[in-house]
C-alpha cells in the first residue's frame, strides 16, 4: 500500500475513544471473511501481537547446535551458551533468557515457534515491510486491503446501516491502541464506528470523564463527547462486557503490552464474540545499544523481551483464571528480522527472516524448522535464509484455528499458501518433530560447490512443489518449479552461470514440508 493512500484511508476511518483505562480501541465492522469466522460452528479468537520494529531472532531463538558459528559471527553481543534457556524435549534451540515466562509455556506445551519466517526479496523499509506483513502482498505487489479485512463491505455494502444487530452485536475485530492498522482494511476503507481519541475520552467503562471547563471551549467539547456517544454504537457493548469482569489475575506493572492484553482478557471473558484483536509494542530496531558492553544479558533487546514474555506469561494465567483460555490463540510477529553479523554498535541492522511465536492451550509444542546455517563466510549484509512464508502462518490459523475451508483460505489469502502443522486437533496430525526429520534430505544439488550450473534434485510426498533460489540478502534469484508432482524424486537443471560468486539458498517447500539448502558458486 502507498503511504499516501495508507493515510487517506486512514482518514476516511472512525477512530474509537480510549475506553478500557486509557487505552484507545478500534473497532471494525462485519465481513464476510469475519462473519466466516464467527459462522465457523466455534467461539474462537485470535490475538495479534505485533512487535514493531524489527525483531532480533538470532539472540531470541538460539542455535545451540551452531553456537560456535553464531558466536563468531556476533561476539559482542551473543548470549552466553550456558545462560540460554533451554527447552524440553528440544537439544538443538533454545531461548533467551529474558524469556522466562515463555520458556514455561513452551514446557508447558503452550508455546510454538516458527523459524525463520518471512517472504522473497524482502523490503528493509519498516512501513513498507509491516504493509507487505498486515496486508499478505508480494514485495512488488500493493493491496489496498489487509489480509483479514479482504471481503470488508463485500457483503455487506450498506454498512453500518443495519448494524450492530441481533445476528452480530459486537464487533468483529478490534485494535487495543493508538493506530489504526491496514490489516483490517476493506476495499472502501476502514468500515468502523468510532470516536477520535483526541476527545481524551478515558475511562468510559467505569463512567469517568476528564471534567470540561465552564467556557465555550467546554461547551464545545460536550456536545463532542454527546454526539460520540450516539455515534458510536459498539461503545454500549463493549462497557458491557468489561463490566462482567470484576477480578483478573495480575499482571505487571509499567508494561504497555500487558496493560492491553489485560484489556483483551477483560472483554474476551466478558462474553464479546469479537474475533480478532491486535496489540502492539515498539522498540524493536536495535541498531544500537541491543546490549550493554560487556553484560550481553542485559540492554535494550533484553528489556524489551522480557516485557513480551512477561506480558505473555500473565495474559494466560489471566484467561486460566477468567476459564477462557481454550478460546484464545495468540501469535507475534514484527515487519522483519535482523541482519546475521552484529554491527560495531552492539546491535544488529535490518534484516529479513525472524521466528514468530504461536501461543495457547491449541498450540503444538515445538520449534518449527531447523536453526539456520551460519556460513563460514558470512558478511555484513547477510540476512537469515527464508524457511516459511508468513502469509503459510495465516494459512493455517485460518484452516485451524477459524476452520474455514481450504478454497476460502485460498480466497482470502488471494494465493495458496503452504500448511504447518502447529495447531492441534486438525486435518492433519503430524506433530512438529515428525516434520523436522521428514525434511531431511529432500533437496541437494551436484556439484556443490559449483561454477556455472548445478543439478538440484528433491523428493517430493505428492502434491505441490515450489523450489526457489535466494541469495544471502534473501533476493529471489530463480523459481525452478512452481507445480504438482507425484510422489518420487526429481532433477532440475540450475543455470547459474551469471551470478556472482557466493553462497546461495534453494528453498523446497511441498505440503507441509520444508527445506533450506546452501549452496556455493566459485569461479
Amino acid at each position: 500500500m502507498q503511504r499516501r493512500n495508507f493515510l487517506k484511508k486512514t482518514i476516511q476511518g472512525a477512530v474509537l475513544p480510549s475506553i478500557l483505562g486509557g487505552l484507545s480501541v478500534r473497532a471494525w465492522a462485519e465481513s464476510p471473511l469475519l462473519r466466516a469466522l464467527t459462522g465457523a460452528d466455534n467461539d474462537h479468537v485470535l490475538v495479534l501481537i505485533q512487535l514493531a520494529g524489527g525483531n532480533d531472532g538470532l539472540n531470541t531463538i538460539i542455535p545451540l547446535e551452531f553456537y560456535g558459528d553464531y558466536y563468531r559471527i556476533r561476539s559482542n553481543i551473543a548470549i552466553p551458551e550456558n545462560r540460554v534457556l533451554r527447552l524440553n524435549n528440544n537439544l538443538k534451540s533454545g531461548l533467551h533468557p529474558a524469556l522466562t515466562g515463555m520458556q514455561q509455556l513452551y514446557n508447558e506445551e503452550k508455546l510454538c515457534g516458527i523459524q525463520a519466517v518471512g517472504y522473497p526479496s524482502p523490503n528493509g523499509s519498516h512501513f513498507r515491510s509491516m504493509d507487505i506483513w498486515l496486508t499478505g502482498a508480494d514485495t512488488d505487489q500493493y493491496l489496498s486491503t489487509g489480509w483479514a479485512g479482504r471481503y470488508l463491505n463485500h457483503q455487506f455494502p450498506n454498512y453500518p446501516i443495519g448494524f450492530p444487530n441481533d445476528l452480530m452485536p459486537d464487533p468483529l475485530a478490534l485494535q487495543i491502541g493508538s493506530v489504526l492498522s491496514p490489516v483490517f482494511l476493506s476495499p472502501t476503507g476502514f468500515d468502523a464506528l468510532a470516536i477520535d481519541e483526541s476527545l481524551n475520552f478515558y475511562n468510559l467503562i467505569d463512567a469517568i470523564q476528564d471534567p470540561t471547563p465552564n467556557t465555550p471551549s467546554g461547551v464545545e467539547l460536550t456536545y463532542l463527547r454527546t454526539v460520540a456517544k450516539q455515534t458510536n454504537k459498539y461503545a454500549d457493548v463493549i462497557k458491557a462486557a468489561a463490566a462482567k469482569v470484576t477480578q483478573q489475575a495480575p499482571y505487571p506493572a509499567d508494561n504497555y503490552l500487558a496493560a492491553q492484553l489485560k484489556a483483551v482478557a477483560r472483554l474476551v471473558a466478558g462474553g464479546l464474540k469479537t474475533k480478532i484483536y491486535m496489540v502492539s509494542m515498539g522498540g524493536f530496531d536495535t541498531h544500537a545499544g541491543q546490549v550493554n558492553g560487556g553484560n550481553p544479558l542485559t540492554g535494550n533487546h533484553s528489556a524489551l523481551l522480557k516485557q513480551v514474555s512477561d506480558a505473555i506469561t500473565a495474559f494466560m494465567a489471566d484467561l486460566k483464571f477468567l476459564n477462557v483460555s481454550n478460546r484464545v490463540l495468540g501469535m507475534t510477529f514484527s515487519e522483519f528480522g535482523r541482519r546475521m553479523q552484529s554491527n560495531g554498535s552492539l546491535g544488529t541492522d535490518h534484516g529479513a527472516a525472524q521466528p514468530v511465536f504461536l501461543f495457547g492451550e491449541a498450540v503444538k509444542q515445538g520449534i518449527l524448522g531447523k536453526n539456520p546455517i551460519i556460513p563460514g563466510n558470512t558478511q555484513a549484509i547477510d540476512n537469515v535464509p527464508m524457511q516459511y512464508d508468513f502469509r503459510s502462518v495465516y494459512s493455517t490459523i485460518l484452516r485451524d484455528w477459524f476452520c474455514l475451508p481450504p478454497d476460502e483460505v485460498e480466497t482470502v489469502l488471494l494465493k495458496n499458501y503452504q500448511y504447518l502443522p502447529v495447531i492441534k486437533a486438525t486435518a492433519c496430525n503430524m506433530n512438529i518433530e515428525e516434520l523436522n526429520a521428514l525434511g531431511d534430505n529432500l533437496i541437494i544439488n551436484y556439484p556443490n560447490p559449483f561454477v556455472s550450473g548445478t543439478t538440484i534434485n528433491f523428493k517430493s510426498a505428492g502434491g505441490h512443489v515450489l523450489i526457489q533460489v535466494f541469495d544471502t540478502i534473501g533476493r529471489k534469484v530463480a523459481t525452478l518449479a512452481d507445480q504438482p508432482y507425484a510422489a518420487g524424486t526429481y532433477s532440475i537443471p540450475f543455470n547459474g552461470s551469471a551470478l556472482a560468486s557466493g553462497v546461495y539458498y534453494a528453498r523446497l517447500q511441498n505440503g507441509p514440508l520444508q527445506q533450506v539448502r546452501p549452496m556455493l558458486k566459485v569461479r
